[in-house]
């Protein structure tokens, strides 16, 4: 009965915005207040019936505190990059833009790569642009682009930390990480080119013409280097957010208002996106503590049975904490076969020992856990931070944006995840 306000969390952010008139203003007016309330019934809950709840919900804060002030702090900061581009894009051009953002998100994070993007990408197809861009756009920027640096996406820097060396995962996974990426590619490609052609012969004469760019607020990518930089920073008294807190302040009133008009720029998606978490981190508290408690019942034992379990969560959870959740439940799949290493291991009391010796014995699972966090992000909107940033940012540009079981429905299930299972042939 725990997992009920979880689940009527992701019914409301599903439903709500579907919904019309009165119904869908009270949401759009309440909505903190419906995510803040279902959180609080759940930390009430851990704080009188649960053992050791309070550090649960300590350590669950200092996770969303952490999220929040990454993911808001590249939004700030990219908020005043402008990139300005004077002419429509071709459906190569839309591919060029993919793949560089593709590799941009593995050097700033999905989140920071999403952020610089979105809003010229949108500008770049303004005569046609359809749902089916935006998604792609999730689809490869967002997510599967960043899978190869743990710079790239959350859960990957959680495995840095944990011992994980920087350059393991691009020599380990850079092949499934192309064949994704190029059949993602290849699938936009045919999408656009089709809606290229259906274009009135006058609007794809307009769109063949050479395009112009330039680039305002160079300053923000200073602060935006310092933002990545603090995130290979000590957990010292909060050092790593205050970092970023400051670079985003300086931002902000460091870069001219012209820059920040012509981006459209306002608080309201990183406010939306930081208020549903507030509710999606607390109630999900309870399903993680089952996961952990009975994951072993699961009988995980081979590289895709940890893929798509741990894929199918990142969808509807937090990627982060389901990914160390699996590689948890991975230690304990190798401890089977190798119980004295992992006795060693278990002895020193310390995450980087026992990650060693998966990385020695068994690292096709360790694979299988990255890109299963990082790869199914995309299937939901709430799979991954930027996901829902980005059709925020489309909505207010009004751009039409598929509804939440539409970009289900319509795109992740037949096109995402046949892709994305063809993959685990790979590991």
């Amino acid at each position: 009965m725990l997992i009920a306000p979880f689940g009527l969390l992701l019914f409301l952010i599903a439903t709500m915005p579907l919904s019309q008139g009165r119904i869908k203003h009270m949401w759009e007016k309440f909505y903190p207040w419906v995510a803040c309330g279902l959180a609080a019934i759940v930390a009430v809950y851990y704080l009188i019936k649960v053992p050791g709840g309070l550090d649960t919900i300590g350590h669950t804060c200092h996770e969303y505190l952490s999220f929040i002030t990454l993911i808001g702090s590249l939004f700030v900061i990219a908020g005043g990059i402008h990139i300005k581009v004077k002419g429509e894009a071709t459906p190569l051009d839309n591919t060029i833009l993919l793949l560089i953002g593709a590799v941009l998100a593995n050097f700033i994070g999905t989140t920071g790569a999403s952020m610089v993007l979105i809003r010229p990408y949108i500008r770049m197809n303004k005569i046609r642009i359809s749902s089916f861009h935006i998604v792609f756009f999730i689809f490869i920027i967002s997510n599967v682009g960043g899978a190869i640096t743990p710079i790239g996406d959350p859960p990957l820097f959680l495995g840095y930390l944990r011992g994980v060396p920087f350059f393991w995962l691009f020599e380990h996974v850079i092949f499934i990480w192309l064949f994704c990426i190029g059949s993602l590619l290849a699938v936009f490609y045919a999408f656009d080119r089709r809606s290229f052609l259906r274009a009135p012969a006058a609007i794809r004469h307009d769109i063949e013409k050479p395009d112009t760019w330039r680039f305002d607020g160079g300053i923000n990518l200073i602060f935006l280097m310092i933002v990545i930089g603090a995130v290979f920073l000590p957990e010292i008294l909060f050092l790593r957010e205050v970092i970023m807190v400051g670079a985003a302040i300086a931002s902000y009133k460091l870069t001219p208002a012209v820059v920040h008009a012509e981006n459209h720029f306002s608080f309201g998606p990183i406010k939306e996106v930081a208020w549903l978490f507030v509710g999606i981190f607390a109630t999900m508290m309870p399903a993680l503590g089952y996961l952990e408690e009975h994951g072993k019942e699961f009988a995980l034992t081979k590289p895709a049975h940890y893929y798509f379990s741990t894929g199918t969560l990142s969808g509807v959870l937090d990627n982060a904490p389901t990914y160390v959740t699996f590689l948890k439940l991975a230690e304990v799949t190798a401890a089977a076969d190798h119980p004295a290493e992992f006795a060693v291991a278990a002895a020193t009391g310390r995450e980087e020992a026992a990650t060693a010796v998966l990385l020695e014995k068994f690292p096709s699972l360790i694979v299988a856990v990255s890109l299963g966090a990082v790869f199914f992000g995309a299937m939901t909107y709430i799979g991954n931070g930027p996901n829902f940033m980005v059709k925020s940012i489309a909505d207010a540009a009004g751009v039409k944006t598929p509804t939440f079981f539409g970009y289900i429905i319509k795109y992740s299930l037949p096109i995402l995840l046949p892709i994305l299972g063809l993959a685990s042939l790979l590991l």
